[in-house]
């Protein structure tokens, strides 16, 4: 069972991920963070008393069904205001977001980098971005919760609702895309 402060400890342990998930999906800094935080709010709400080990995976599969209740509310402002315009203002890139705030870390012990290896770093983490972005939805949720949330392949499939089978498939053809897109601007890894 869960104490108030493990919780806590839990959420502010996985905000930042939940966020750039929610962001990667919807391309919105304000939905994603309402997103996330409805996730937040429900899993304290109605699981709070669970222990912590069961939290990751109730937090990533309420964290999916908030996005998924997003869209579909979208999908039904859209067919309701088709002629209103947009209420919410034009897409958010999520340029906002700084990616190198969460790797911007230099480990102790290595040197500092120079200025030059900042900038093709931040450079390839921006391509990085770009192309998981540009993954078809299922191929970038298992590919996120797989490699960026480090959940297991049936943790992950009980997650997104799907065989272990199609996990492993959305991963490997994530991957495939990844390397090919970012092999063709020269970038490996």
């Amino acid at each position: 069972m869960a104490t108030e402060q493990e919780l806590s400890d839990f959420l502010k342990s996985v905000d930042k991920r939940a966020f750039k998930r929610a962001l990667y999906h919807v391309r919105n800094e304000e939905s994603a963070l309402d997103i996330v935080q409805d996730s937040m709010m429900k899993l304290a709400e109605h699981y709070g008393d669970k222990p912590v080990a069961e939290l990751p995976m109730l937090f990533q599969r309420i964290l999916t069904n908030c996005t998924l209740d997003w869209f579909r509310r979208q999908k039904t402002r859209n067919a309701v205001f088709t002629n209103l315009g947009d209420f919410e203002g034009p897409d958010d890139d999520g340029s906002g977001f700084d990616l190198l705030e969460v790797h911007s870390g230099v480990p102790e012990g290595e040197a500092v980098q120079s200025a030059e290896d900042i900038v093709r770093r931040q450079q390839v983490l921006h391509s990085i971005e770009t192309e998981i972005q540009a993954l078809p939805a299922r191929q970038r949720e298992a590919f996120l919760m797989r490699y960026w949330e480090e959940m297991d392949v049936a943790e992950t499939a009980a997650a997104m609702g799907c065989s272990e089978g199609s996990v492993k498939t959305h991963c490997f053809r994530a991957v495939q895309a990844l390397s090919r897109a970012l092999k063709a601007k020269g970038i490996t890894l």
